[in-house]
């Protein structure tokens, strides 16, 4: 039989989700498409970019099809539509941040957090420092909630699940500073630059 593209990124979303990002390979892959590993290649140059079509598989399955209106609630239903496509599957977490990292993909939370940014009146280049910390947060957050989840359910940490976490708090703590800067943007000065 012979597979499709998409046919090839929704096995390998399979295969993250059962086993992990460690046991995603080329050979499981092929394995479970019951074809050589090789034959994967015709899709995909390399793992590395067959881990790009899967994260910005994942962020479309996430995708939410309606944004509020206002600027800064729009940023902050994409970091949370961000934030519940990587928690949706096991080491989802790692595999869009590394993407995104690598420059490779998973860049569409980004752009459009530039361009939320850029209706709240923020500069250009406060734009990209501001997007950048906002994915910086929410990757961080996340791979921290999921790598806690993973080693409770593993039995490697003696922690319940976490009841409650705190992301919904940092994220408005991170937009209370972009909102300030926005509105006053001379108000507060940026520290100086470290060699």
């Amino acid at each position: 039989m012979r597979y499709h593209r998409s046919d090839v990124v929704a096995q390998a979303i399979v295969v993250l989700d059962r086993y992990g990002l460690a046991d995603l390979t080329m050979r499981r892959l092929g394995a479970e498409l019951g074809v050589q590993p090789s034959a994967l290649y015709h899709h995909f140059a390399n793992k590395q970019t067959l881990l790009a079509a899967v994260a910005d598989e994942l962020l479309a399955r996430g995708r939410r099809v309606e944004r509020p209106a206002g600027w800064d609630e729009r940023v902050v239903a994409i970091c949370s539509e961000l934030r519940d496509s990587m928690l949706a599957y096991r080491d989802g977490a790692e595999v869009v941040a590394t993407v995104h990292a690598f420059g490779l993909g998973a860049a569409a939370p980004y752009d459009e957090i530039v361009a939320a940014l850029a209706e709240g009146g923020l500069d250009p280049e406060l734009r990209v420092v501001a997007a950048r910390t906002l994915l910086h947060f929410v990757h961080g957050h996340v791979v921290d909630e999921q790598t806690h989840l993973q080693a409770g359910s593993a039995g490697a940490i003696a922690d319940e699940p976490r009841e409650r976490g705190d992301f919904g708090l940092g994220l408005a703590l991170v937009m209370d500073g972009i909102r300030l800067r926005s509105a006053k943007p001379d108000r507060v000065s940026l520290p100086p630059e470290r060699a």
